[in-house]
């Protein structure tokens, strides 16, 4: 395995968080970065992962970091009524995202995802973590431990599945390397040395069933929980 386990201090992590309680970001975040900014800098259309939504959910489904919450609206679930779980360290983001699916009375709770979820007997059949591990201070190897914290609530042959702006081992366009400098420095991604091949080792170091792939400067991934 590739990569050390640098682990952030927690002014870090709270500040990686903090980021999504400024106003502008949440309001132009559908139209700005789902739009604009994934589709011409990191040229991976957000089409890409609503297809990952609508292939994995399932009817009690776990998002981690659910941003806006524009894929869940999106999403084509198996029933019509899911029992939906949101989990964010930003409780902005989970009032605008719980307003959003009202009409699937969401649960939302405020965690830190390094540290233990603490769901009680839940379980579910599909997890969310898309555009999370970018936001995430630390080295990959940290990061991936979220993983681990989602792990016990996760059904056999349940889902995890997300996608990240990766800075290493992937095809940047022209835009994407000042992006990535600009956003890091602003303190809206932790990702400079976020590596397809590290991300790779740690989902191989835990899965024998997944897939990852890139598409632009964003690694896309499913997994099957056995």
């Amino acid at each position: 395995m590739t990569g050390g386990t640098l682990e952030p201090r927690t002014d870090e992590v709270l500040a990686g968080a903090a980021v999504y309680s400024r106003k502008p970001i949440l309001a132009a975040y559908d139209l700005w970065v789902l739009g604009f900014v994934c589709s011409r800098v990191w040229r991976c259309p957000s089409t890409q992962m609503k297809r990952l939504y609508d292939r994995n959910v399932e009817a009690r489904h776990l998002d981690l970091g659910p941003g806006t919450g524009y894929f869940l609206d999106k999403a084509r679930f198996p029933v019509p009524d899911p029992s939906i779980v949101l989990l964010d360290l930003n409780e902005d983001a989970l009032r605008r995202t719980g307003a959003r699916l009202a009409r699937y009375r969401p649960e939302a709770y405020r965690r830190d995802v390094f540290e233990p979820l603490d769901l009680g007997e839940a379980r579910f059949g599909s997890v969310g973590l898309n555009f999370l591990l970018h936001c995430l201070p630390g080295s990959m190897a940290h990061k991936a431990t979220v993983f681990d914290q989602v792990l016990p609530y996760v059904e056999p042959g349940g889902r995890i599945f997300g996608s990240t702006v990766l800075a290493r081992g992937v095809e940047h366009g022209k835009l994407a390397p000042k992006a990535l400098e600009s956003l890091n420095g602003d303190g809206v991604m932790n990702n400079l040395e976020d590596s397809f091949e590290e991300l790779d080792a740690q989902l191989a170091a835990r899965f024998s069933r997944y897939r990852l792939w890139a598409q632009g400067s964003v690694g896309l991934f499913e997994v099957t929980v056995l």
